[in-house]
């Protein structure tokens, strides 16, 4: 019978499930939510969002915009849900977390090929059966398979800990402190470029509503303000991991005290930098700036972007209320800290994110050693793929390296296993484009959209089954 098993129902296993049953072949997939919970999933439905509402820039400028279109161009399940689900964030996607979780939740119960079994699963099955297998317990996942799977890879298994930004209602902000507008008006326009009215292709709207006052609230901070809210900052009490220094945090999520205790100016140049976003107030740019980015449809609820913190929530509640706009802020929900769960992918894995232990065994989502929501789906949209050919008797293939798909599996499976840790997509693990298609030198400004377009020539050239190199 053809047939794999997925365990976890986060987006790597939703996608890869979606993307195995769309080939034919019957997929069980195993949650164990809700009979074992975790410390921050909130529901029961499947591919829910815990941390960011984002999944990042929707542009063919920039890498993690180019994966989202090859992976739309490959049917996605979770790009469908994005793209339906989207709300107002200037060039990034950002979705509405309920009716995007919702939509992949309803698409998988709907499939006539999916069943889904509510159960924990705390090793790698025994069962013959049970096997092509995907592993994509994500970064919750269970201490028991956790421990399963650090004696199957040895000492090669790894951890890092990542951080959850706060939510606060709308109705809390005062509005008459904040100004809206996207970093330098980038906003709508085709995905093609960041600029509105490009006629780059393909086309399509960056965001849902484009009302000319850009997609986010801005909370602008004088020098003096920016100050009293370091201090504060670095001086408020953890809940959890005290030793900045030793703690394995992520780089690319690191928590925001974190960040601070780096140096007074780190956080200007980092997730509260001003520049491109003029106070319409002053005609200048602040000393300082808070974003808050929509975090679902209605409006009501809004996220501080970049915010992630281990803070104690009454130390959130004192710090963040000294943020201009949000004195009288009402939080949804406070930042928190959890371990993350990854496996070192050069000594496990290959570029079509089989185990190097055996074929019939993948891992995918940050379980293998992605980082980021649409990373994480990525791996689980050519898992899906691959398992499915495994099912069927044919031969798995690894995306070209010049895809951004490809160039991600290719490094989760080819970089130093020495200093390895979880990467986004960047065009840095893409192979340098200098000549396009005409053998006509690229100047170095063109190079990304060049290296997009290039991406998606060769992607559609895979998909009718070319071999295509670097």
């Amino acid at each position: 019978m053809n047939q794999i098993h997925i365990i976890g129902g986060g987006l790597a296993g939703s996608e890869a499930a979606w993307q195995a049953a769309s080939r034919g072949v019957q997929v069980v997939l195993h949650e164990m939510r809700p009979v074992t919970p975790t410390a921050v999933h909130k529901t029961d439905r499947l591919a829910e969002l815990v941390c960011s509402n984002s999944l990042r820039g929707d542009k063919l400028d920039n890498a993690v915009g180019l994966l989202k279109e090859e992976m739309r161009r490959l049917g996605s399940l979770v790009l469908r849900a994005a793209d339906a689900n989207r709300v107002p964030a200037g060039a990034a996607l950002a979705v509405d977390r309920d009716g995007f979780s919702q939509a992949i939740t309803d698409a998988i119960h709907g499939h006539p090929l999916i069943a889904v079994v509510r159960e924990e699963i705390t090793g790698i099955p025994a069962d013959k059966e049970m096997y092509p297998l995907i592993v994509a317990t994500g970064p919750l996942t269970s201490d028991a398979l956790s421990r399963d799977i650090a004696t199957m890879v040895g000492a090669d298994h790894l951890y890092f800990y990542d951080a959850i930004s706060p939510i606060v209602l709308a109705d809390s902000i005062d509005m008459n402190k904040v100004f809206r507008a996207s970093r330098w008006g980038r906003s709508l326009g085709p995905r093609g470029s960041g600029d509105p009215g490009s006629e780059a292709s393909p086309a399509g709207p960056a965001c849902g509503v484009d009302d000319g006052e850009g997609d986010y609230l801005n909370c602008p901070m004088t020098r003096d303000e920016y100050e009293r809210f370091y201090a504060a900052l670095i001086a408020a009490e953890s809940a959890t991991v005290h030793d900045f220094e030793h703690t394995n945090f992520f780089e690319g999520c690191l928590p925001i005290e974190v960040m601070a205790h780096r140096g007074p100016d780190t956080l200007r140049f980092g997730p509260m930098k001003p520049v491109g976003l003029v106070d319409p107030r002053t005609g200048r740019f602040p000393y300082a700036v808070v974003q808050l980015r929509q975090d679902n449809l209605a409006g009501d609820h809004y996220s501080l972007v970049g915010f992630q913190t281990q803070l104690k929530w009454g130390e959130q509640a004192r710090v963040l209320t000294m943020i201009p706009g949000l004195e009288q802020a009402e939080f949804v929900r406070f930042g928190i800290v959890h371990r993350n769960t990854y496996v070192n992918g050069p000594t496990v894995l290959h570029d079509t994110w089989q185990t190097k232990m055996r074929p019939d065994l993948f891992f995918a989502g940050q379980m293998s050693g992605v980082e980021g929501y649409v990373e994480s789906a990525a791996s689980g949209l050519l898992a899906g793929i691959n398992a499915a050919a495994v099912a069927v008797g044919d031969t798995p293939r690894p995306a070209p390296r010049t895809t951004a798909i490809g160039a991600l599996a290719y490094y989760a499976s080819h970089a130093d296993p020495r200093h390895y840790q979880p990467t986004n997509i960047t065009f840095g693990i893409m192979p340098t484009i200098l000549e396009d298609a005409n053998g006509k030198k690229v100047k170095k400004g063109d190079r990304k959209l060049a290296t997009s377009e290039r991406a998606l020539r060769d992607l559609d050239e895979w998909m009718r089954g070319a071999v295509v190199t670097p």
